[in-house]
């Protein structure tokens, strides 16, 4: 009880520190087509609950391509949802005159509301658990955010749903799974029936039947018409989101590693000299010249700066290499991040509004014009290819720097490289010491491997042979999420040996980095002085690793 009680006071203060250093933004978020929507603010809505607001040029952006789609049904061309797929008989008129004025059939546009409600039920098809309201939140902002651009084609309606749904706390249940990466139609349906007064919400900490928890909020259902069914459910938005919270965690967790990987070389009185300037030189890769430098500047203080008789010249490669693991961890990081900026301000629909379209090359592209420079064409800007093989690469850097944190702790229970007592007994103890603990770790290890294959090989032929290749981004996506949780179960053992082996190490001090780190550690964890159960322990390591 008292471990559990120390654990929470550390993570408690953690969190206010968090909270005094960064601050949460209380100015609520513009969404502005000339914004770009960066990974912090997606953070920020999703975990702070920031609220946002569409500005001038957004309204007139939707305006204008929900426009765009009406007058392409009244100039009798091909708008699925409106014009074809509802059972409207093509020879009949999609129009009426009213005052001279030509506007849609009343009877087209009941066809296309109730066609837009039953083609979102028919894509409710999640599986597993429900998503969490953070991710679901940061979906809906991404999609707002794309639909900034006009050229998604909604209705107003739909735009104001997807902001007062982000600002009263209104969040879907979406399921986990059912997603072959090519779109989250079968997830993000799960937000559309929502918004019409179907499915389930999540408001104020309770799950409420969709109109039941509208009521609450002090918000009504909305009608779909036209392609706002097809631009609700035919995004990224899901996965996209679930791509950038946890490349966010995982950023975090790279800074966090080079502090215990600090720690754990310091317990191993390892060599310094691989992760200095002088051996990294003018290398050109920015990401080993970026962890090296974060190394160094965490064994700030440390005696491994000093010479010692008992310290080998070339340690094993799990310790002298960890900055080119490190590195590409930080290049991977790099290079996904950069790809979730294009994602989260592009616009992936399918077909596409043009507000102002380039001049058409060919009858074919003319066939597609509208009116005023308006046009919709048919795309495949769902393929969500660009940021999966990036999410892959990261996965694979981190299954890499997990094999050499895994060989680290092997080698640091070895009193051959570290001249302390084997398994890191400590002198009263006669027992086993650290003689068993290699095996969970191990375990982490091998399903990080697993999860860090790349899933965008596979691939299925789906919808009666058209849709023939597939990303499977939600798969790496969610893989990326659970080797971050791996990760964190191979540091709690860096935890509870590093600052095991430091204890044994007499008369070293060690940098300010890992002083700290020891003396908050020992306040939950105690030196292992007798062998001990060490369940608890290493659940508490977890908890203490994520607040670093």
């Amino acid at each position: 009880m008292n471990l559990l009680k120390n654990i929470s006071k550390i993570m408690i203060m953690s969190i206010c520190l968090f909270a005094i250093g960064f601050g949460k933004q209380t100015k609520p978020l513009e969404l502005d087509p000339n914004h770009r929507l960066s990974l912090q603010e997606v953070y920020e809505v999703a975990y702070d609950h920031r609220k946002v607001t569409l500005t001038q040029s957004s309204l007139e952006n939707i305006k204008r391509g929900h426009q765009i789609v009406m007058e392409a049904a009244l100039l009798d061309k091909p708008v699925y949802g409106l014009t074809t797929g509802v059972g409207w008989n093509k020879d009949r008129p999609v129009f009426e005159e009213v005052g001279g004025k030509k506007i849609l059939s009343k009877e087209l546009l009941k066809l296309s509301k109730h066609f837009n409600t039953i083609s979102l039920r028919a894509h409710g098809l999640g599986i597993g658990e429900p998503l969490s309201n953070e991710i679901v939140r940061a979906s809906m902002l991404i999609r707002l955010n794309t639909i900034t651009s006009g050229g998604t084609g909604v209705s107003l309606e739909v735009a104001k749903a997807y902001e007062d749904f982000i600002n009263r706390d209104v969040t879907p249940v979406v399921p986990m799974n059912g997603s072959v990466g090519e779109a989250d139609i079968t997830l993000a349906s799960h937000i559309g029936l929502a918004m019409i007064g179907e499915w389930k919400v999540s408001y104020q900490g309770k799950i409420y039947p969709s109109l039941e928890g509208l009521k609450k909020a002090g918000l009504k259902p909305i009608e779909l018409v036209g392609k706002d069914f097809l631009s609700i459910l035919s995004n990224n938005s899901i996965t996209a989101a679930r791509a950038v919270l946890s490349t966010l965690k995982a950023q975090k967790f790279y800074h966090q590693e080079i502090r215990l990987f600090a720690l754990m070389l310091e317990g191993f009185n390892g060599n310094v000299a691989p992760f200095s300037q002088g051996a990294i030189g003018d290398s050109k890769f920015i990401g080993l010249q970026e962890a090296s430098k974060e190394i160094r500047d965490t064994l700030k203080g440390s005696d491994l700066w000093k010479l010692s008789s008992q310290r080998a010249l070339q340690d094993p490669l799990s310790y002298r290499t960890m900055n080119y693991a490190l590195g590409n961890v930080y290049t991977s990081l790099q290079e996904l991040q950069e790809a979730l900026l294009i994602q989260i301000n592009r616009n992936d629909d399918n077909p596409m509004v043009l507000l102002n379209a380039p001049k058409a090359e060919g009858s074919q592209l003319q066939s597609y014009d509208v009116k005023d420079g308006g046009a919709i064409y048919p795309t495949a800007n769902f393929n969500f290819l660009p940021v999966v093989l990036k999410v892959e690469s990261l996965n694979i850097s981190l299954a890499r720097l997990a094999e050499n944190m895994t060989q680290q702790l092997i080698r640091i229970s070895n009193p051959d490289f570290t001249k302390l007592p084997r398994f890191l007994n400590a002198p009263t103890n006669h027992g086993h010491g650290f003689g068993a603990i290699e095996k969970p770790f191990s375990q982490s290890n091998i399903m990080i491997k697993n999860l860090a294959l790349p899933q965008s090989f596979h691939t299925v032929v789906l919808a009666g042979d058209i849709e023939d290749v597939a990303s499977m981004g939600n798969l790496s996506v969610a893989h990326l999420g659970d080797i971050i949780e791996h990760l964190y179960e191979i540091a709690a053992f860096q935890l509870l040996e590093g600052t095991q082996s430091l204890d044994l190490r007499k008369g070293f001090v060690p940098g300010v980095s890992s002083a700290a780190i020891k003396n908050q550690y020992r306040k939950i964890v105690p030196f292992v002085s007798q062998d001990r159960i060490y369940s608890d322990a290493i659940k508490q390591s977890i908890l203490f690793a994520k607040e670093l």
